[in-house]
């Protein structure tokens, strides 16, 4: 269970919420292990199937706090509001906002930078750590042009030029994430992105956990009453989560490459895992696949301190804590939205 900002997150899916007298009181195997009062929360969070009573759910509504519900794997299952609930004032609010092209620029602006930074940070991390297994003259010629590309982010007022230099800046990334390979390079090599489909193993892991970063953002951002389909950067596309694509661009870096290296680099997956399919697309196998999910799970669960709230927090509610941050913003409770940068 965590606490951030008036919003309680129960991440153990063996805790079951009940009320007791004005208190949110959390249940594990019938004992209580917290008890929390209801004034001091605008927003539970809960990832499981244990569920909720239904004395607290009345509670909640009377009391205007939000209750969501999300499966152990992150997936949005529902939310349960009263009706002075401000959902209504914020979704509207971001759609004026996604309409408003210069708007969209300056919150779109401050995610590009966000994933520029912890670009230039994993790379950075790699020549520290392994300076002597590296090719650290040609990833700090890299780093210097993203820092290029970060402070031309900071002067541009467009989504179009937005677009461009992030997209540079993506290939000048990519250019050297081959690098951060450390074992396996006969099998795991990388050179380039591609997708739809994959063309080799590394790709195949990339593109698996964009998408599972994708849904969970996604669900994040439905957790705090924004429309995960209406974004800033990424216009409206039918059946697309252009909001979520948005926000995942400062956690790919973060969450879900730095991810993939250490599968690789800690031998966690082999040539075995893959097939490769008539059109040439690359995919784990099934039980690879699984084992993949259960890895990054587990993943979810290690801490690291936020560097804007000052807290720790599990890996897998730094898309939730964001999209607070976001929400915050719009709401007016923020002067700006703050990225995520992870050194």
């Amino acid at each position: 269970m965590k606490q951030l900002l008036n919003t309680v997150y129960v991440s153990d899916p063996e805790v079951y919420l009940a009320l007791k007298g004005k208190n949110l009181n959390l249940l594990k195997s019938e004992e209580s292990i917290a008890r929390i009062p209801l004034h001091n929360i605008e927003a539970i969070c809960t990832f499981g199937y244990q569920g909720a009573s239904p004395a607290l759910m009345n509670e909640c509504l009377e009391q205007n706090i939000s209750l969501t519900f999300f499966s152990g794997r992150g997936r949005f299952r529902g939310r349960l509001t009263g009706e002075l609930n401000g959902n209504v004032t914020l979704r509207k609010k971001q759609y004026r906002i996604s309409d408003d092209e210069e708007k969209s620029a300056s919150i779109s602006k401050h995610m590009i930078i966000g994933k520029i930074f912890n670009s230039e940070q994993l790379l950075k991390r790699n020549i520290r750590d392994h300076a002597l297994r590296v090719d650290g003259e040609r990833i700090n010629r890299a780093i210097e042009r993203l820092q290029a590309s970060r402070a031309a982010v900071s002067e541009c007022d467009n989504l179009d030029g937005l677009r461009g230099i992030e997209g540079n800046a993506a290939s000048i990334y990519y250019s050297v994430f081959g690098e951060c390979v450390l074992q396996q390079k006969d099998v795991f090599f990388f050179r380039g992105r591609n997708r739809r489909p994959p063309l080799d193993p590394v790709n195949a892991m990339l593109s698996f956990a964009y998408s599972l970063l994708a849904s969970e953002t996604a669900a994040a951002l439905e957790g705090v009453g924004l429309d995960s389909y209406v974004g800033f950067l990424h216009r409206d596309r039918p059946g697309r989560t252009s909001l979520a694509l948005d926000l995942m661009e400062e956690l790919r870096p973060i969450i879900a490459d730095r991810f993939i290296l250490k599968l690789i680099n800690r031998k966690q997956v082999s040539s075995h895992d893959f097939i490769v399919k008539e059109n040439n697309a690359v995919i784990l196998k099934d039980d690879a696949r699984k084992n993949f999910l259960q890895l990054w799970q587990k993943e979810k669960q290690q801490s690291i301190t936020h560097p804007f709230l000052k807290e720790k927090i599990p890996w897998g509610l730094i898309p939730h804590v964001q999209a607070l941050l976001l929400a915050r913003y719009l709401r007016g409770d923020l002067d700006a939205y703050p990225p995520i940068l992870i050194r």
